[in-house]
């Protein structure tokens, strides 16, 4: 029988904001898995997109090429910290890079949502200037 996301999970780390900004801040990298509209919307400093989900008609799809789209930009023994909108994408997505070898990646904890609730620091996408 092969192990439940809820089993397999409980090898990932996962971290509250406050450990995450910390470890940011000491040279971890932060791997923003939302969407590219979500991304566009507001995110955090130095942070790299890979979407592990796309919203389509037919609901949302898991992206198939997300750990090889990270191994493009990541190294296995980078230390990542994954986060989403609210933290459950990121810890599917955790638990994927994990089992893929990324033996640093940890889980942020409630997501881009708890950042912004904190009062953290997030970079906004500037708005283009209406032309007439």
């Amino acid at each position: 029988m092969s192990p439940t996301l809820s089993s397999r999970s409980e090898a990932v780390e996962t971290v509250d904001v406050h450990a995450a900004k910390h470890l940011m801040c000491s040279g971890h990298r932060y791997l923003d898995v939302r969407t590219v509209d979500e991304f566009n919307k507001g995110h955090l400093e130095n942070a790299i997109n890979i979407p592990y989900m796309f919203f389509t008609p037919l609901g949302r799809e898991k992206n198939p090429k997300f750990v090889e789209q990270v191994s493009l930009v990541c190294h296995k023994d980078d230390h990542i910290v994954v986060g989403c909108q609210s933290g459950m994408r990121s810890l599917q997505a955790t638990v994927d890079l994990v089992n893929a070898g990324f033996k640093h990646a940890k889980n942020m904890g409630g997501g881009y949502a708890a950042w912004l609730e904190n009062g953290f620091v997030v970079k906004k996408r500037e708005e283009e200037p209406l032309h007439v």
